[in-house]
């Protein structure tokens, strides 16, 4: 693991390269982390993807906030007042917008080094991550030819940066894990996803895990490490398909 800076329309953004072993090149994967921001648990993601043959990149998204400490996922679960500081001072810079703006540098970078295979780039997030990735997929279509997205909230709402407004201009395979436990992705939305998505006519599957929100890192008290497993085995499926090796 390697840890960089990028420079993006807003300043300096703390990030975090994995390269497999070997001489490369690469395909390439952009990790959108969760709201629980970069921690060890987090890392993980790029060591698996790049144990995988995958050139990795991990932003921290929050870096608008200034530097923080690893946050303790366990404590933001169970106090209120924790997640009231991480909702107001690290998500709310953290737009998407915002982060589009920042995807760009992202992009570019990925595309700058020696080592990543040329062309299309895969993504996934996670909770806040996984709006990013499909977001990002319906934003610089030309650029992503994957998008995951896992117990990702918010995914077809009403607002107009909604990700389901996108699919229209996406040209990525799409894959969505939602939870059955999750307030944040209901059945309601799931089934207007899977309409935004079939009538544009973009290859995807929605699934949902028996879980709940969150169950991917071994660091909250959600964690599902059956639900957790399934996830790489659908993330790896995903990026064999669409990802040249």
């Amino acid at each position: 693991m390697q840890q960089i800076t990028i420079q993006t329309r807003d300043g300096q953004c703390r990030s975090f390269v994995f390269r497999p072993d070997g001489t490369g090149p690469w395909p390439a994967v952009l990790v959108y982390m969760d709201g629980l921001a970069i921690r060890p648990a987090m890392l993980e993601i790029g060591e698996r993807l790049a144990v995988s043959g995958y050139f990795t990149l991990l932003p921290d998204l929050f870096y608008r906030s200034g530097p923080y400490e690893p946050m303790d996922p366990k404590r933001v679960f169970a106090d209120p007042e924790q997640r009231r500081i991480l909702m107001e001072k690290f998500m709310a810079p953290a737009t998407a917008a915002n982060v589009m703006a920042d995807t760009a540098a992202f992009l570019e970078f990925i595309a700058a080094q020696p080592d990543v295979k040329p062309g299309p780039v895969g993504t996934t997030g996670y909770c806040m991550g996984g709006l990013m990735s499909l977001t990002a997929a319906g934003t610089y279509p030309q650029r992503i030819a994957a998008a995951a997205s896992y117990h990702g909230g918010r995914l077809a709402t009403e607002a107009p940066d909604s990700p389901h407004r996108l699919a229209g201009t996406m040209r990525a395979r799409i894959y969505v894990a939602g939870a059955t436990e999750d307030a944040s992705f209901p059945p309601q939305m799931k089934a207007r996803l899977e309409e935004a998505l079939t009538q544009a006519g973009v290859t995807h599957q929605i699934e949902t895990y028996p879980a709940r929100h969150g169950w991917v890192f071994r660091d909250t008290p959600v964690y599902d490490a059956a639900a957790a497993e399934r996830h790489w085995q659908t993330l790896l499926a995903l990026f064999a398909s669409t990802l040249p090796r």
